[in-house]
């Protein structure tokens, strides 16, 4: 049976999002129903918002959820009424060569659910009765949300279902990047460029990872303390006019053996490549404007053997990745708690959304 709640929707590209009340379809073949407890207000959400990830309105919002299934479709056999799930927003056909080499960040059919689950029929529809997009396939900022199970990870129950959001996005996207990407290793150093909720985990996946320095570099000073609490052992207040690809290479000998761009900027992209020593790694996280473009010299990545790698999703196997965060978290070497700098109830979500971009929270969670 279709359920109504609240959900919070893009109706117009930049303008404040709205709460209001919707209805979610009962899941069809290979689907279940979600009761979302909590999702993570993270930049990506933003970016629908603006137009910097390209997805018409109107829009249900949300792809780092987590909560707990209530209703299973047909065909389901590995999920159950009463297991906590956390949402994955990628889509995977498992059949591509991408998928089959454990690659599924790189589909081939992720167009097909961007803004419906797989199946490709709308599942949610306002109070007027006209459908509704949901973000990613997922659309999870809402109390209620039916999904694939291919984007969906079931997860040990103990684990408080606020936390366990995050590696839906930030956490996996941050400490992934570090991990499975970049490969960080023991005694090097790393430079973080943009210490949001994204950046705060790739300073703490290269503290786990054993960096022996990890330099955090942020325009605001209350970021960079909170960099400091998640692994950072150095700082640079980034400054207007100022070259911090000079200052890195003076801080660290020559320049940090990683440096990852985590603000969605083609000039920190620049920045972050020439920042590094020879045979330094440059690792795109952030997700820029289509407009946007960098640029750097081809000779130094000849005889300087540099590399510039993007990274998406933490370069992620969603159902082998977010247990292996939640078992760091359970063993205390994974900050999740302290990630979460302020909790948001569902009508509290256009705060949440200007909060983000101030920069006020390392992470806001909406809480149902």
């Amino acid at each position: 049976m279709s359920r109504t709640g609240k959900a919070v929707v893009c109706r117009e590209l930049n303008k404040p999002v709205v709460v209001e009340e919707i209805s979610i379809d009962s899941p069809k073949r290979g689907e279940v129903m979600v009761r979302i407890a909590a999702c993570g207000v993270c930049h990506s959400d933003l970016s629908a918002t603006n137009g910097t990830i390209a997805l018409p309105p109107p829009l249900v919002l949300g792809h780092e959820g987590a909560g707990e299934v209530i209703e299973v479709g047909e065909g389901v056999s590995g999920f159950s009424a009463g297991d906590h799930v956390v949402s994955s927003f990628i889509y995977m056909c498992g059949k591509c060569r991408f998928c089959a080499g454990g690659r599924p960040v790189l589909c081939v059919e992720q167009g097909k659910a961007l803004t419906t689950p797989p199946e490709g029929t709308p599942r949610v529809k306002d109070a007027a009765g006209k459908p509704l997009g949901i973000f990613s396939g997922c659309g999870v900022m809402a109390e209620y949300a039916t999904l694939s199970v291919d984007n969906l990870v079931r997860i040990d129950p103990k684990i408080p279902l606020d936390r366990a959001a995050l590696v839906g996005c930030a956490v996996t996207t941050g400490v992934g990047a570090v991990f499975n990407t970049a490969k960080v290793e023991p005694g090097s150093s790393v430079a973080v460029f943009g210490c949001g909720g994204v950046g705060l985990n790739v300073v703490q996946g290269a503290a786990i990872a054993g960096a022996e320095r990890i330099i955090a570099i942020d325009t605001l000073p209350a970021k960079l303390d909170l960099a400091k609490r998640f692994g950072a052992t150095d700082t640079i207040l980034a400054k207007a006019g100022e070259d911090t690809a000079k200052a890195l290479k003076k801080l660290t000998g020559g320049g940090p053996d990683y440096a990852f761009e985590c603000v969605g900027a083609g000039a920190l992209a620049e920045t972050a490549y020439r920042a590094i020593r020879r045979g330094g790694k440059a690792v795109i996280v952030g997700v820029a404007r289509a407009t946007d473009s960098t640029s750097f010299k081809p000779m130094t990545m000849v005889f300087e053997e540099k590399s510039l790698q993007g990274s998406y999703f933490g370069s992620c196997i969603p159902r082998i990745d977010f247990p292996r965060m939640l078992q760091l978290y359970m063993a205390g070497r994974l900050k999740l708690d302290e990630l979460i700098t302020h909790r948001y109830g569902i009508d509290e979500a256009p705060q949440a959304f200007a909060d983000l971009e101030s920069g006020r929270n390392a992470r806001g969670v909406i809480v149902f």
